[in-house]
């Protein structure tokens, strides 16, 4: 009884108190949510957060706070290397599709001539293969939609013609004069990496690889099984203008060419402990002779192969100095959609080198292509040098240099001849391309399965017929071939005749015949058999 009177006189304080305290939290909760954040933010938040906040919550005009946020995270990551980057949600896709090694469509190739998409290639066995499709058609609608004479853009054909695997695409086309309609289902389609697989003679192969994706390593290795078929036993490794991609595939690719557990590479950063990637099966090519081609567009995951290689002694490395990308970036998907690829660590060759060149000197490492050409470097061995190269010594005791890319073992210049204004037009025009698919459409006859790219080049590699041709047509884009060189007629006629190869051969065609002429190739032929 005595307990109950105490809790009765003690009540109205109590009740006093939970009101107090009440009346405090609603008080402060008011306070809190009347800025961006809310009751539950967190009381220090950095510069870039209240900023953004603010301007959100205070700014005169209505902001695309999407945009707003890539340009200053585009600005941050610019502080830290060349090479961290944010993709934004609206390429991402596209940027997947490249590392993943295939999309979403219908498997052609086209090109767009006189405001019309004409078929240029057709892949073998692709949606469109399978549909009826043919090389020399020429597209009216896709859907709904009109794509002839509307000023049609090839982002735009190619937003038309991609979508989910299965799903149909009409597309109405002219063929011999006459309209025709094409169902196509939609299929997996895959960007080939591997661009040419051929024999130079009874036992040297070539191949040519023009990125590292996901399926770069799959295609390699049907590559050697079909040359191995047909004799290999030496090869020249082409990675020249190759910017690497997925480093897994080129360490891959080491583990076919180096024997053992040979180290292959190894990646060090301040976040990340070091991590070696060694040899782990038998080779398909551990003793073969083996040439690998480089220049100043071979870089990332293709050091990778060619540092290890040049480490261990095991290929010979001609051209020219490599790019100097050694960073290793890992991609983060983000909330809305976008990604960040960023530097998480450096990878170093076998012997300990870093191949990443310095990127702390402003403008420089964006110029410094260019600055090599104006320093001589493309077209003279004894002006290859590295800044502050640090020395290393390979598994033989050959010195090779850090810090800069990798330094070919036989050296052969850039081609600097004279090159006309014309001639520089054919290469930022369509006027090769649609000449020499308008001449394979209306001379097909001449390109027959029992010839070859070799003979095809062969036969029309001094053509005056070919040549006066191409000159009536590209006067029509105004370039006068007449003020040519000798040395760029025969470069522009060589590159003729490799088009219109492809369009028979497809890739391979259209490097075996412009290696004809190459003086790179030309140089690793020689080498590798020595």
């Amino acid at each position: 009884m005595n307990s109950q009177k105490k809790l009765n006189t003690w009540l109205p304080l109590l009740f006093a108190i939970v009101m107090i305290v009440g009346m405090t939290i609603g008080y402060k909760l008011r306070e809190n949510t009347t800025r961006p954040g809310g009751f539950f933010a967190k009381e220090k938040r950095t510069p870039i957060q209240e900023v953004f906040d603010l301007i959100q919550l205070k700014y005169v005009d209505k902001v695309n706070t999407d945009t707003l946020a890539g340009d200053a995270i585009q600005q941050m990551l610019a502080r830290l290397d060349p090479h961290s980057l944010y993709i934004p949600a609206t390429v991402l896709g596209e940027v997947n599709d490249d590392l993943q090694g295939n999309f979403q469509g219908i498997g052609v190739e086209f090109n767009i001539f006189d405001d019309t998409v004409h078929v240029v290639t057709v892949l073998e066995s692709g949606p469109s293969d399978k549909a009826g499709l043919q090389v020399g058609d020429r597209f009216l609608k896709v859907g709904d939609s009109a794509v002839a004479g509307n000023g049609i853009t090839t982002a735009r054909i190619r937003q038309l013609l991609r979508g989910p695997g299965g799903s149909v695409v009409t597309i109405t086309l002219l063929r011999n004069g006459k309209p025709v309609n094409i169902n196509i289902h939609r299929g997996t389609i895959p960007l080939v990496s591997v661009d040419a697989a051929y024999m130079t003679d009874a036992h040297t192969g070539f191949i040519h690889i023009s990125k590292f994706s996901e399926t770069t390593y799959e295609e390699f290795m049907r590559a050697m099984e079909k040359l191995q078929k047909q004799g290999l036993q030496k090869l020249v490794l082409d990675l020249r203008d190759n910017g690497g991609g997925i480093m897994q595939d080129a360490i891959e690719m080491a583990d076919e060419f180096l024997d053992g557990t040979k180290l292959i590479v190894y990646t060090e950063g301040n976040n990340n402990p070091r991590q070696e990637y060694r040899c782990k099966r038998d080779g398909i090519f551990e003793k073969g002779k083996l040439v690998v081609l480089v220049d100043e567009g071979t870089a990332s995951a293709s050091e990778v192969l060619v540092g290890a290689l040049q480490d261990w002694d095991r290929a010979e490395v001609i051209g020219r100095r490599s790019f100097g990308k050694g960073l290793v970036q890992e991609q983060y998907d983000l909330s809305n959609g976008s990604a960040l690829r960023l530097v998480v660590a450096r990878y170093y060759t076998p012997s300990g080198r870093s191949i990443q060149k310095p990127y702390n000197q402003g403008e420089d490492y964006g110029n410094d292509i260019m600055n090599r050409y104006q320093h001589g470097e493309m077209v003279s061995a004894d002006s290859n040098h590295f800044k502050n190269g640090t020395a290393f010594k390979t598994h033989s005791g050959r010195t090779v240099y850090g810090g800069g890319g990798i330094m070919p073992d036989v050296f052969v210049p850039a081609d600097t001849s004279a090159i006309t204004h014309a001639y520089a037009r054919l290469y930022t025009s369509n006027t090769m391309s649609d000449f020499a698919y308008r001449y394979y459409i209306s001379h097909r006859g001449e390109f027959t399965t029992g010839s070859s790219p070799t003979r095809l080049y062969e036969q029309y590699k001094d053509s005056q017929p070919l040549w006066n041709a191409f000159s009536s047509f590209a006067a029509r884009d105004s370039i006068d071939v007449s003020k040519f060189s000798i040395r760029n007629r025969t470069q522009a006629q060589q590159r003729l005749v490799a088009l219109m190869a492809r369009q028979q051969w497809r890739s391979n065609g259209f490097y075996e015949v412009m290696n004809a002429g190459d003086p790179t190739v030309k140089k690793g032929l020689e080498e590798v058999n020595k």
